[in-house]
């Protein structure tokens, strides 16, 4: 019989779950179980067809914020599980930033001028596939703008794969769209058979740059 320890969440068994398709989940933030999710129905984020509304791209055009990878991981975690229901347990908590540690899980953030932290997203990497789990915003768009610099910025470092789990309203509206489980299976075995690095490029913090390139390819 396998002991209870071979069997409790650790940085591994997450990078081989993400590689078999599944993720965690916890029932609420004081639930010291994890549960393992395998939709029926994926969402994904295409990255040749992000898709920037004209008031999304004039927000950008306008400025006024900064945006930075990997600067307050623990931030934006805290921050994505500041909300009165979360799936984001302290056990959870843990784990990700166990994996950001080894360089698997990774934050964008975005900042208003004066340096407060106004939004920002977060997910692990695993070859050329990133698994988003969570994002918020503190400011109006605060959540839009850093999907849409984390998307040009995954696209210039070579991915092919945005996990997005599960569609929403709010992330069809920027082009997410929802595909069968063997579908989703197909393009993370692709995925996982390339190489990609997150920090093969530096982050792009020109605003009116990432919004030229988007045009090009939605």
């Amino acid at each position: 019989m396998e002991s209870e320890e071979e069997f409790a969440l650790s940085p591994q068994l997450l990078l081989s779950a993400y590689a078999a398709g599944v993720f965690p989940m916890a029932e609420h933030r004081d639930d010291p179980e994890v549960f393992w999710v395998d939709p029926r129905r994926r969402g994904i984020i295409p990255l040749e067809g992000f898709h920037a509304s004209r008031s999304l791209a004039r927000r950008m055009r306008r400025a006024g914020y900064r945006v930075s990878l990997d600067t307050d991981f623990t931030g934006v975690l805290d921050a994505c599980a500041d909300r009165p229901d979360t799936w984001i347990s302290a056990e959870i908590r843990a784990q990700y930033i166990a994996l950001h540690r080894l360089g698997h899980a990774h934050s964008l953030e975005v900042r208003t001028e004066d340096g407060a932290l106004a939004g920002g997203v977060y997910g692990v990497t695993l070859g050329a596939a990133f698994f988003g789990e969570s994002m918020f915003s503190r400011v109006r768009d605060g959540s839009k703008l850093a999907l849409a610099h984390l998307v040009d910025h995954l696209r210039r470092c070579g991915f092919v794969l945005f996990d997005a789990q599960f569609i929403t309203a709010h992330l069809a509206s920027l082009g997410a769209i929802e595909i069968t489980r063997a579908d989703y299976r197909m393009r993370l075995a692709a995925a996982l058979n390339k190489e990609a690095e997150i920090t093969a490029l530096p982050l792009c913090d020109d605003p009116q740059s990432v919004v030229q390139r988007m045009t090009q390819t939605s």
